[in-house]
Order: C-alpha cells, then sequence, then structure tokens
C-alpha cells in the first residue's frame, strides 16, 4: 500500500507540474488586468490597479463585504489580495535539491506536519527555492486557515473576475502565493491535472488492451504457421516416399550413414592424433564439430597435429588456455570441423 500511495504522491506531482506549466504559459499569452488589494495595518485594503476611476484608494472590508463597488474595475480582471504576514504561520523547510521541481507536492505532503492544519483546512504556499550549494535548498512556507481566505474571495467572486489570488509577504521579502481560485471559464491546474491523469490511465489501459490482443494474434498466426509446415512436410514425405532412385528413403540413409561422422571413429582419431602428455577430460559432438578440452604440456603444438589429420579440418581454440598451479599441464579447448570419411 505504500509503494502505491509513493507511485500515486510522485504521479500527482509530475501532472501537477505539467498543468502548471500549461496553465503559465497560456496566462502569459493572454494575460488579464490585475486589480490588487494590499491589506494595510489598520485592516482596510490599499487598491493598486490602472485606469481606476471613482473607487476610493482605501477600501473597509466589513461583515464579510468589501464598502465599494469594485464590479467595474474586477469584472474580467485578475484579482490578487495581498494579506498581512501577521495572519500566517510561516515555517522553514531544507529538501534535496533534486525536489526543486516537485516541491508543491511535497509541501502538501507535509503541511499537516509543518502546521496545526491539514491540507485541506489550510491554504498555504512556498516561496522560490533557495539554493544551498549543490545538495540541497531551503524554501519558506506560509500557511492560514482556509475560512480567512475564502471570507475576501467568496466577497469578490460576485463581481465575476477571471481568477482570484491570495498572498502574503514573506518575512525575507518576496511575495507567497497560498489561494488561487479560477472562474469557469478559466483553465484550472488542479482539474488539467486530473484530466492528464485520465490521459494517461486511458493510455495504459489502451496499451494493456493492446498488448493483449497481440499475444492473441501472435498465438493464432503461430498455430496457423505449425499447421502450415505440418501440411507442407507431410507433401515433402509423400513426394519423396513416390520417387525412385537417390530421392528414396532407403537412398536417402545410406547417403546419411556416409556423410554424418561417426564418434568411434571421431575418437580413435584423436587417440592416434594426441601426444601421450595430453590427456582429453571432455569430448563433444555436434553436428559436424567436434569440441575437446584437457590438460596438456604443449596447447599450441595440438592445433597443426589435429589439421595435419584427414578427418578434421579449421582446428581453432574455443576458449583461452589457462594453468592453475595444481594441474601438471594447460588446460586447452579447441574445436575443429569433421569431415567425415565412414567408407570401407
Amino acid at each position: 500500500m505504500s509503494s502505491l500511495n509513493s507511485i500515486r504522491g510522485i504521479l500527482d506531482a509530475w501532472t501537477g507540474t505539467v498543468a502548471g506549466s500549461v496553465v503559465a504559459g497560456l496566462e502569459r499569452m493572454v494575460s488579464p488586468r490585475v486589480v490588487r488589494l494590499v491589506e494595510t495595518e489598520t485592516g482596510t485594503f490599499a487598491l493598486d490597479a490602472a485606469k481606476v476611476e471613482n473607487v476610493p484608494k482605501e477600501i473597509a472590508f466589513e461583515d464579510g463585504k468589501f464598502i465599494a463597488d469594485l464590479a467595474q474595475i474586477v469584472r474580467g480582471s485578475r484579482v490578487e489580495i495581498v494579506l498581512r504576514p501577521a495572519r500566517f504561520l510561516f515555517r522553514s523547510l531544507e529538501l534535496p535539491a533534486r525536489a526543486a521541481d516537485f516541491l508543491d507536492g511535497i509541501v502538501r505532503a507535509q503541511i499537516d506536519r509543518l502546521t496545526p492544519w491539514s491540507a485541506s483546512e489550510a491554504v498555504f504556499g512556498c516561496s522560490a527555492p533557495v539554493a544551498h550549494g549543490s545538495e540541497s535548498i531551503t524554501t519558506v512556507i506560509a500557511a492560514a486557515p482556509r475560512r480567512l481566505a475564502t471570507g475576501y474571495v467568496e466577497a469578490v467572486s460576485g463581481f465575476h473576475p477571471t481568477a482570484i489570488a491570495v498572498a502574503t509577504e514573506a518575512p525575507e521579502g518576496g511575495r507567497i502565493k497560498v489561494f488561487e481560485q479560477k472562474s469557469r471559464g478559466a483553465i484550472d491546474p488542479v482539474r488539467l491535472s486530473r484530466t492528464l491523469q485520465a490521459v494517461l490511465a486511458l493510455a495504459a489501459v489502451t496499451a494493456v488492451v493492446g498488448s493483449v490482443a497481440a499475444g492473441y494474434l501472435a498465438d493464432s498466426l503461430s498455430a496457423q504457421e505449425g499447421e502450415l509446415e505440418r501440411q507442407i512436410a507431410q507433401r515433402r514425405a509423400a513426394l519423396r516416399g513416390s520417387d525412385g532412385g537417390e530421392r528414396s528413403p532407403l537412398a536417402l540413409l545410406e547417403r546419411r550413414k556416409y556423410e554424418t561422422p561417426s564418434s568411434v571413429i571421431v575418437l580413435e582419431s584423436l587417440s592416434r592424433l594426441l601426444p601421450d602428455h595430453t590427456y582429453v577430460t571432455e569430448l563433444h559432438l555436434a553436428g559436424n564439430k567436434v569440441q575437446i578440452a584437457g590438460i596438456t604440456r604443449d596447447a599450441p603444438s595440438l592445433i597443426p597435429l589435429i589439421e595435419q589429420s584427414q578427418h578434421f579440418t579449421r582446428a581453432t581454440f574455443s576458449a583461452p588456455t589457462t594453468r592453475n598451479p595444481s594441474d601438471p599441464g594447460e588446460r586447452f579447448h579447441i574445436e575443429a570441423q569433421i569431415e567425415p570419411r565412414n567408407a570401407p
């Protein structure tokens, strides 16, 4: 079960990264107007937006509503709500350098250990990682209760923006985004990540089905091929049986008798060729080849002796010659071609 959870976590992190990259690329191509509401120390919000008319620069927030008509400037815009750092809990986290590509997934998996809230009860984000040498990175995590962010998001959602983001200022500087909500017409990284996972699952199922179908077709074709070979063999046997002379079964057997090497003749020839200081420990006959292994005082001299025989040709060493301290000579492995000479 733990391995399945690990694989699911890696898949979530990978698809989340891909989805975030796609959404970021699309947003750079078509970037909406940004309206920024920055919370001041008095609890009001400073409005930062281009071409603002008939809207106060500072807006109060009371009873879950912004005390100003923001419909004209918020509609179709991206709204960024920057809350005071005092509303957030900050934690520093040190990770291996290779974890930089999966930072969001790692933080989500450890948020309940770093903060009093679980991932479903909190809004959280992390700063850009700072490298410490080549082995580790450090990031700052900002977290707050989810109800804190949703109150401001619901107050702005009625004005129909394209996206709403909640962020705060990190103690070391820089801004940390802890929440983002897209409108129905915008691309949501979470939905895109789930779509990617569904596509990958569909591709895996298709691959499995294709593999099973290919195996079934291969077995069926193999069976048909075997049946055809059997029928061809039967037809050839029938043709050989019907022929006379040299193609008759008796003639073929007679020819095979004289063309197949005789193990007795091979053994007798080797016993005559090899010198007295040579001991054969292994002998293998495979078709028209003979393989011998043993111990001798002078391994290179065996090749010419075997080549001089009328029963053998193309004698070569099939393995390196070795010598052990306990052996009386060199260990050799020789392979030669047999010239059948079984005629009387």
